[in-house]
Formats: C-alpha cells, sequence, structure tokens
C-alpha cells in the first residue's frame, strides 16, 4: 500500500511555537518566537500553529500571544494557526487577526475534565458560542478531537464516539478536524482503522492527525495514516512539547524526522528538509536543552561520510 501511493501529495503542519514552547520550563522570549515562525515560514510547511489565547495564568509561557501574531511576517500560502480555549480567547484571536483557530476537546470524559474543567457536552456547548462570534468572518475553525486514540484515564475511546465528536463537529459548522494522539497510545493498526473509518463517513471534511512519540510508534502511525486515506500530519519541530495532562506523555513526533521519512519514502512535502533541518539545529540554543529530535544528529540518510582509514 505504502509504495503504490508514494506520488501522493502530504501535507505538514508545525505546533512547535504552541504545543511545544507552553511546556517549556522557561519562557522563551517573545522575539525568539517570531525569528522562528518567520524562518518556519519560509521552509514549505503548510501551517503553522503560532499560540494559544489562553489565559497567561494557565499556560504563562504563552502570555505574549498578541505580541507574537503582530510580529510575524506572513508568508503566502502559509496558515497561520492560533488555539483558542473559550469566548474571551477567540474574540482575542479575530483581533490579532489569526488565519484558523483550533478548538479541543478531549473525547475521553476524564481528560477532559482534566484538561478543560468540562464535560464534553459543555465544550461542545462553548464551541457552539465561539462559532457564533465567528460567523461572517474569514477566519476557518478546525475541530481538535483529543485522545482519539486512547485516554490515560478511561483507556481506549470506541471508533463510535470518537466519529460521533467528528459528527458534532462537522454540524456546528466547522471548517476541518484534527484526531489527536494526545497520549501516545496510538498504534499502527487503530490508527490505520480509524482513518478509514473517517474517510468512510467524512471524506469532504479535510482531517489532519495528530501524534505523539511517547512509545516510539509515532512515525510508523504516520504511515499507517497515509495509509488509511489522510493527508496531513500535525508536528513539532525537533520533537518537543507533550500535554501537561498526560502522565508520561513525551513530545510530538519531530517536524524534520517525519519530513525525512515521508520524502525517503518517495512522498512530496513541499517542505524544504534542509532548510527545515539548519532551524532545527538552532533550537537546542533557543529552548536551552537537548530536543529529542533523531536527524539533528545523525543527518538524513543519503549523508555519506569518508572511508575510515585502513590499518
Amino acid at each position: 500500500m505504502l509504495f503504490a501511493k508514494a506520488e501522493k501529495r502530504v501535507y505538514v503542519n508545525d505546533v512547535a511555537v504552541r504545543d511545544g514552547f507552553q511546556s517549556e520550563p522557561e519562557f522563551v522570549p517573545t522575539e525568539e518566537k517570531i525569528g522562528l515562525i518567520n524562518r518556519l515560514s519560509r521552509t514549505g510547511l503548510r501551517k503553522i500553529e503560532v499560540t494559544s489565547f489562553v489565559s497567561p495564568k494557565a499556560i504563562p509561557n504563552l502570555r505574549d500571544a498578541q505580541e507574537v501574531m503582530a510580529g510575524i511576517e506572513r508568508v503566502a500560502g502559509v496558515t497561520y494557526v492560533a488555539l483558542v480555549p473559550n469566548e474571551r480567547g477567540c474574540e482575542r484571536a479575530l483581533e490579532s487577526g489569526v488565519d484558523e483557530i483550533n478548538l479541543v476537546m478531549s473525547i475521553g470524559e476524564s481528560h477532559n475534565l482534566a484538561n478543560m474543567r468540562m464535560t464534553c457536552e459543555q465544550s461542545l456547548e462553548q464551541f457552539r458560542r465561539v462559532m457564533e462570534l465567528v460567523r461572517g468572518s474569514e477566519v476557518k475553525v478546525n475541530g481538535t478531537v483529543a485522545t482519539a486514540f486512547g485516554c490515560p484515564f478511561d483507556g481506549d475511546q470506541p471508533v463510535y464516539r470518537v466519529l460521533w465528536a467528528v459528527e458534532q463537529y462537522q454540524a456546528l459548522g466547522m471548517h476541518s478536524v484534527t484526531l489527536a494522539d494526545t497520549t501516545g497510545m496510538a498504534h499502527p493498526r487503530q490508527v490505520a482503522e480509524l482513518s478509514a473509518a473517517y474517510m468512510d463517513l467524512f471524506s469532504k471534511l479535510p482531517a489532519t492527525l495528530h501524534f505523539h512519540n511517547t512509545r516510539g510508534m509515532g512515525l510508523a502511525n504516520v504511515i499507517a495514516g497515509v495509509d488509511g486515506g489522510i493527508n496531513s500530519f500535525d508536528a513539532s519541530l525537533g520533537g518537543i512539547g507533550g500535554c501537561p495532562f498526560a502522565p508520561g506523555a513525551t513530545g510530538n513526533i519531530c517536524t524534520e524526522d517525519m519530513v525525512h521519512m515521508l520524502e525517503s519514502s518517495g512522498f512530496d512535502t513541499g517542505v524544504d528538509l534542509d532548510r527545515l533541518l539548519a532551524i532545527a539545529r538552532d533550537l537546542p540554543q533557543i529552548v536551552g536543552h537537548d530536543v529529542p529530535g533523531n536527524l539533528i544528529r545523525a543527518g538524513k540518510r543519503d549523508e555519506l561520510h569518508a572511508r575510515p582509514a585502513t590499518a
């Protein structure tokens, strides 16, 4: 299946500046964030999740959301996304001129209560109010189904329940959907089956898959998602990030590692890997520690080395 589809275009979205930086132990200065986004904008990425318009008390690392949005240089063809937790966040995002807002609900009720302090029904009611605020604007809305591949408190979620959430999002008028492996519980067979089920019912509603590499299956899950018919994936530069409400969850899958894997397998991502890799190699200096990505250490698979001298 993989190589039969190798001519397919796969779209890459980076979430490092939001999903990655929100969990960093130290605040990344605003000018560093802006500079990083400006560089990422010129790599061929389709979307960049720039920030979250959440309360600074909840996530101090993203307290500069409006300043970041105001300072970036927009590049044609790149969609600049912000996560929005509620109506006030939506109002701030609209004032800042975002291209797309991302609404998140965990399909695992316990995780939604821990993360959002709401039941799923309460989240959906809030989404209705947010959609009213967006109505009439050109801003797109993406709905994320978090813990779609498993909740750390409630366990695996039935496929029908995940698809029920997608159905609710579609009825609300959302423009696209993300199925998120928030806790790193997904495995390739599960991903292939859920992706195929999604495409059977919602083939006209654009979908993205969001994976974490908590148990080392992140990139394998990307291939399973492609085989299931999905052509859009979130990833994080250097593999940084991780849900603070998912016990033991490590970072997102690594953007440069994923692009390298897909391009090596014959897929077209539209991303300039050399340019992306150069940015990733600067990331440890920005965050002040090593990052999980493999490619920044090992290099690309076609980078050959001089043969060792014989004795």
